[in-house]
Formats: C-alpha cells, structure tokens, sequence
C-alpha cells in the first residue's frame, strides 16, 4: 500500500495523537524555517519538515521520533497533495501550516528578466498556495488550524532593487487577509509574519538570487542596494531564535492577529509608511474626492 494512504493503526494514532500540536513546515532545512521546526521540537510538538532535499532536513534537524522530514518541491501542486497526505498517514493531523518556503531577487524591475520573474512567483506564490489548498481540506474537517504565511518587512513597503521580490510578499499579504476573512467563521487562523532583517541565509546564494543585467542609470537605487546586502550579510538585526519563540506565543494564542510584524526594522517601516500615506492622502484627498458622482446629479444616462 502507498504509505502516503496507509490507514494508521490504533497504537499509532494514540501515539499520534499524544503531540500538543503538529507542524507542516515548508523550507524547513535553513533559516526561519529551520529554526520554527527546531523550536517546535523543543516544546514537545511533532514537526512534518519538508524540502526540496530531505537528507539537509535530517543533517540540520537531527534524527527525532516526532520528526518526518518530506522531500517537497512546492512549485509542483501533486507533490504538496502527496505531502499533505503522507503527514496525515504519518500523524494524522495537520494543526499548523508555515508557508516558509521561498528566496529573494535582487535587481531593479527593469533589470530582471521574465524568466527570473516566473520562476520567483512560482515558489513564492503559487508554491504557497498550492501546499495551502492541500492543507485547509483536514483543518476544514476538523473546524481547527492555523495557517502561518511568511512575508517579509518587504511586503509592507517595496524599495529599490528588491521590487520584484516585495511584489511576491504583497501578494502573500492579500492572500492572508482574505484567508482570514474566509476561515475565521470556520475557526481557524491565518496569520502573516512580517520579519525585518534576521541573521538567517537569506543574503547568502541559496536564498538570493541576483539579476545578473545591470543597468549603469539604477547605480544610485538598485545598485546601491546590491552593495548594502553585500554588507548586511550575517550582520543583520534580528535573532532567528527569538523570531521562533514568537512564533511558538502567536501559535499559543486563543487570538492571534491578522499580522505580526517581527523586528524593530519593521516597527519603523510601518511608522513610516503610515505617516507617507497619510501625508499623500491628505495633499491629493480634493482629487480623490471629486471623482464621486454629484450627490444630487442623475448619473450619466439616466433621465
């Protein structure tokens, strides 16, 4: 029989069931992922680790009984269904979902071809949404669950040379906040983590990649941001460890939020891009507000 549809038998799935909860992380070898799994390990939950390699899972991870590591490539929706169901054979549940998975583009627009594009919206977007659609049908069943999509300090302001990247993370945005519009009578969570810049791999190659075209006009913009990642690398503000345990108290909480920015980098993007919002609404609302159809005018074609 398929393990990936073997029936658990009652000695399992007491076994199983034992777990306080049970984690379905994607990009689980490296990085914020890496160290979610380790932090949920440690406080006695079971962890479904997923990556395009599982030997990396098994040599950063460790070998543990309440530890499945799942070979995943998530731009590929049969292998996320596949996933989904060896966990549920393995565990029997899935209680948490952290949608990780993902890597950086670094270029101006301009200067990143539509190859790269496709490829970044490939994992980044539809990579999330396919391991999500073969989740949610197990929460749905159970009315329980908590879906946790990583985003970025990036997608809540774009900036120069990580555009393309940004957009990824701005639409990981607008998918959470419908998912909790759309699972909240159901009673289950949607949460999307904003990090700022933790001292993780994401700088390094097998996280980033770097347009190779470059353009000499975008020197003062783009370029000027190749260089400072260049030298944030491993000197980044936050600690991956303690993003996990914020993790763990969201995950803990009768009521978790719709987002939850980590970092004071982003404390003071979202300052920021609130006070510049405000400022630009306010100079153009007379604009904004004269496109209204008069109050008191019939509307164009009507007598």
């Amino acid at each position: 029989m398929n393990a990936a549809h073997a029936t658990p038998t009652t000695a399992t799935t007491t076994t199983r069931s034992s777990y306080p909860r049970v984690w379905m992380i994607t990009g689980a070898s490296r990085g914020i992922g890496a160290r979610i799994a380790e932090a949920a390990l440690a406080q006695g939950d079971a962890v479904i680790a997923t990556s395009r390699n599982t030997a990396s899972v098994a040599q950063r991870l460790g070998a543990h009984d309440a530890l499945l590591p799942l070979a995943l490539d998530v731009t590929d929706e049969a292998q996320a269904q596949a996933a989904v169901q060896s966990a549920l054979a393995h565990f029997g549940r899935i209680d948490v979902l952290v949608n990780n998975a993902g890597y950086g583009l670094l270029g101006a627009v301009e200067e990143s071809t539509a190859d790269e594009v496709r490829r970044l919206y490939e994992t980044n977007v539809f990579g999330l949404l396919h391991v999500t659609r073969a989740v949610l049908p197990t929460m749905r069943a159970r009315r329980v669950g908590h879906v946790i999509n990583i985003s970025s300090l990036g997608g809540v302001q774009s900036s120069a040379g990580f555009g393309l990247y940004c957009s990824t993370k701005f639409a990981v945005e607008g998918i959470t906040e419908a998912l909790h519009a759309e699972l909240a009578p159901l009673s289950i969570h949607a949460t999307v983590v904003e990090p700022g810049y933790f001292r993780t791999e994401f700088l390094d190659t097998a996280s980033l990649v770097v347009s190779p075209r470059v353009l000499d006009d975008y020197a003062a913009s783009a370029g000027a941001v190749r260089e400072a990642a260049r030298r944030i690398n491993r000197n980044q503000p936050g600690d991956p460890v303690r993003l996990a345990q914020a993790v763990m108290q969201l995950v803990a909480s009768p009521t978790p939020p719709l987002r939850l920015p980590l970092g004071t980098d982003t404390l003071q993007t979202i300052a920021d891009k609130h006070a510049f919002v405000a400022q630009e609404t306010a100079q153009w609302r007379a604009v904004a507000a004269s496109t209204d159809f008069p109050s008191n005018a019939p509307e164009q074609g009507q007598s």
